[in-house]
């Protein structure tokens, strides 16, 4: 599972010109689902996201997490975020998990944030969204649940 995630000011999903989600200050979160991917790779990410500390303290550090601050999410769905581009210049996205593995993986992602107590809203899954945001920083951390440490 991979997860970029922006720090913003504020972000707001929308579907044909309506708002679906949105978040004041915290982070824009877009995430993609590989083919391989459970609810133990989602847990992982959400672990490590809650933890960054990468919003600044009274030095102007980065030293505070998006709890410390009482920061919000928004989470998009993204399979783009699985793109091979390895060969030729058309992205190969065969390790995009399927509709029917990434829907509920994604509303889980989603739900455990929520049940963790940190306030989370989301995008339409499959839809065609326009994302306006105002990011901070600007600070962008990929992370990909593969690549990191496993309770």
């Amino acid at each position: 599972m991979i997860a970029i995630v922006e720090r913003v000011h504020r972000a707001e999903v929308s579907v044909d010109g309506e708002s679906v989600g949105k978040c004041g200050r915290g982070y824009m979160i877009a995430l993609g689902v590989d083919v391989d991917d459970t609810e133990a790779d989602a847990r992982t990410l959400i672990d490590k996201i809650l933890k960054l500390r990468i919003f600044r303290d009274a030095e102007g550090k980065l030293n505070l997490s998006i709890r410390d601050v009482g920061g919000e999410i928004l989470v998009i769905s993204n399979f783009t975020l699985l793109a091979n581009c390895y060969r030729g210049t058309r992205p190969d996205y065969s390790r995009a998990a399927p509709r029917e593995v990434s829907e509920p993986l994604y509303k889980f992602f989603i739900d455990e944030i929520n049940a963790r107590g940190v306030h989370a809203e989301h995008g339409m899954f499959g839809a065609r969204m326009s994302v306006d945001m105002l990011m901070d920083g600007p600070v962008i951390i990929p992370l990909d649940s593969h690549n990191l440490p496993r309770k």
